[in-house]
């Protein structure tokens, strides 16, 4: 059976069946958590824009008009949330000269002990590049996050960060350029497994969304498939 799309699920619950918005939690974890990690630097807050991200989108479903895909409004909802957050905090992150901040980076990578042991123990690795994605500036991570991460279009992108597609562009290829390709290869990683959302974190989002909803709780006990990714659909049982 096909999977059920978001906006089919979006009309049902709008329709009377508010419990199905689980599906759309488990299916947009991961790109929010991501999303917010990428423009806060910090787990447990990313955690808070998430929830409040779900909370604000199933509060305002009925302005949800399918003028574009529901991820993309969700995303923006999350992306909202956090720029938000961030100014709150009045942590407000200053656009160095790209020299510059490729210099930082680089000597904060020579300086790491490099030895074939640390080398090879792949959670070194991982910190390594995630360490390098947070010294790019913000406007660089949302734009690598969303692109090679998310895999998401120049368009959508752009949607989400509202920004033209031409900024995007331009922004993706200085991140690309201050990262290097190099860093990938010798990290022996892919962009993907940056910032995996362990199952225990879905579990927990989705669990509070529910509550500060006043939903019953969700319908699977916990999120238990590869990468954090549900693979049991509450509609199709599949």
């Amino acid at each position: 059976m096909p999977e059920v799309t978001d906006e089919e699920v979006v009309r049902r619950v709008r329709a009377g069946e508010p419990a199905l918005f689980e599906i759309l939690v488990r299916r947009h974890n991961q790109r929010l958590f991501r999303v917010a990690r990428a423009i806060l630097k910090d787990e447990a807050e990313s955690e808070d824009v998430m929830q409040q991200a779900y909370v604000n989108a199933f509060t305002s479903l009925h302005q949800f008009e399918e003028r574009a895909r529901f991820s993309t409004w969700l995303t923006r909802i999350a992306v909202h949330e956090a720029l938000a957050r961030r100014r709150r905090r009045g942590r407000f992150e200053e656009v160095d000269a790209m020299a510059e901040t490729h210099e930082k980076t680089m000597e904060s990578l020579t300086s790491r002990d490099r030895s074939p042991e640390d080398a090879a123990l792949g959670r070194e690795l991982r910190a390594i590049l995630e360490a390098s994605f947070d010294a790019l500036p913000e406007i660089y991570r949302s734009v690598f996050l969303l692109r090679e991460v998310e895999a998401a279009s120049t368009t959508e992108t752009a949607e989400c960060l509202g920004i033209s597609e031409d900024t995007v562009k331009t922004r993706l290829h200085r991140a690309r350029a201050l990262l290097r390709d190099e860093l990938f290869e010798r990290a022996g990683l892919t962009a993907a497994e940056l910032f995996p959302l362990h199952l225990s974190r879905c579990d927990r989002v989705l669990g509070r969304v529910f509550a500060r909803l006043g939903l019953p709780g969700p319908a699977t006990p916990h999120c238990d498939c590869p990468n954090g990714v549900c693979g049991l659909d509450p509609i199709t049982g599949d």
